[in-house]
């Protein structure tokens, strides 16, 4: 394995001076070296990964040296139009390293949103004409691949990938961070939310944590299925998914539990859905700071207002909560107003250790879900509520 601080050195040694990216689960060793290593002139943690190359373009544009960009191979679709129509050698020529996270490769086992995407990684890439290589655990093979990618960056004036299999990085033990003061802790949340639930709302959560915690809050509580669409992948989407189904379902609550790291992803989508969304469209913002999914790196969300911005987009917005009687209160007040309305909740950063993940499938999810409305899947119809079993 490669330790994280030496990767950072060669890096640097081999010319790159500039870091950005979306932090990843197989990288977030290396990507928290360089959080407490770098200063925020030399770092920074971008919105999302297409973002994230324009900040590496900017920082090439004004010193001609070169950045890294570092990101799960999730985010590829959100890079793939700055780099070909912005840092393409046939646009601008903007060189910078690409260093993505292997999420599902062939023949390992992974979730299902990572398996799709773990194909189709080195093929996107030879499609968008991006030079890569994987890059190797040993450090001397490691050093060359580095030292190739620089170069050819440079030389060609134009992105290149590494590739990075799970279990590369060797751990690495970043300070902790200070515990912010807040009493609610995340899980804790979605339980005083779902008890204020009525039996008609539909709730839509957004990949990670958040969905893994509804799940074993409703199957603590044996809630039957299908209430909820737990989304996997398509981070910063799930708000867009609930305001179609919102749309189409305008006799139901729909609520969306997402999460800072998320909104920020794809915050324009706030002020699309404060002009557009029906008033039975409810999204709850728990906001804990972090990327708590994949290593707990911060972000951007302690440092705005969530609920400013979401009122400036034309949302009702209620003021943020930080207790439980506080949640109690507001959610209640959030069914009864008349939306879009947007509750934001400030919780505590962190997981159980023994957090499980859903056990049904995202299709069963999917047919779940569906079925309590009364629609089709795959030009068959689904089960009534009346046939659904409580969560195993």
């Amino acid at each position: 394995m490669l330790d994280c601080v030496w990767t950072l050195e060669v890096l640097r040694e081999k010319g790159v001076a500039f870091f950005t990216g979306v932090p990843d689960s197989l990288l977030k060793d290396f990507s928290a070296c360089v959080a407490e290593r770098l200063g925020p002139s030399e770092h920074v943690i971008a919105a999302n990964e297409g973002a994230a190359v324009a900040v590496a373009a900017g920082h090439h544009l004004a010193s001609n040296r070169l950045a890294l960009v570092y990101l799960q191979n999730s985010g590829l679709g959100n890079l793939v139009n700055p780099v070909l129509s912005l840092a393409d050698p046939e646009v601008y020529g903007l060189p910078m390293i690409l260093l993505i996270g292997w999420r599902g490769e062939p023949g390992t086992r992974d979730e299902p949103q990572h398996v799709t995407q773990g194909k189709a990684t080195l093929p996107l890439l030879d499609a968008m004409g991006t030079p890569w290589r994987i890059l190797p655990p040993e450090p001397p093979s490691a050093e060359a691949c580095l030292e190739w990618a620089a170069t050819t960056a440079v030389e060609q004036q134009r992105p290149v990938a590494l590739v990075v299999r799970a279990g590369v990085f060797a751990p690495y033990q970043a300070r902790p961070a200070p515990p912010a003061a807040l009493p609610l802790r995340r899980e804790e949340a979605i339980r005083i939310f779902v008890e204020t639930l009525a039996a008609a709302d539909l709730v839509v959560s957004t990949t990670g944590m958040i969905s893994r915690e509804l799940f074993e809050v409703r199957r603590d509580r044996g809630d039957p299925s299908g209430r909820d669409l737990l989304c996997v992948g398509s981070m910063g989407h799930a708000s867009s998914i609930a305001m179609g189904v919102a749309l189409r379902l305008r006799d139901r609550q729909v609520l969306c539990l997402d999460g800072d790291g998320a909104i920020l992803m794809h915050m324009g989508s706030l002020a699309v859905q404060g002009q557009s969304a029906p008033p039975n469209f409810k999204p709850i913002a728990l906001n804990n700071g972090c990327h708590d999914s994949v290593g707990g790196q911060p972000t951007a969300a302690f440092g705005a207002s969530l609920t400013g911005v979401a009122q400036a987009c034309g949302y009702c917005a209620l003021p943020p909560v930080r207790t439980p009687d506080a949640l109690r209160e507001a959610a209640a007040r959030l069914r009864a107003a008349r939306g879009p309305a947007f509750l934001e909740v400030l919780v505590a950063r962190g997981a159980r250790h023994d957090l499980g993940r859903p056990t049904s499938p995202p299709l069963e999810n999917k047919q779940a879900f569906m079925s309590l409305f009364g629609s089709t899947v795959e030009g068959a119809s689904v089960a009534s509520p009346k046939g659904l079993t409580p969560m195993e």
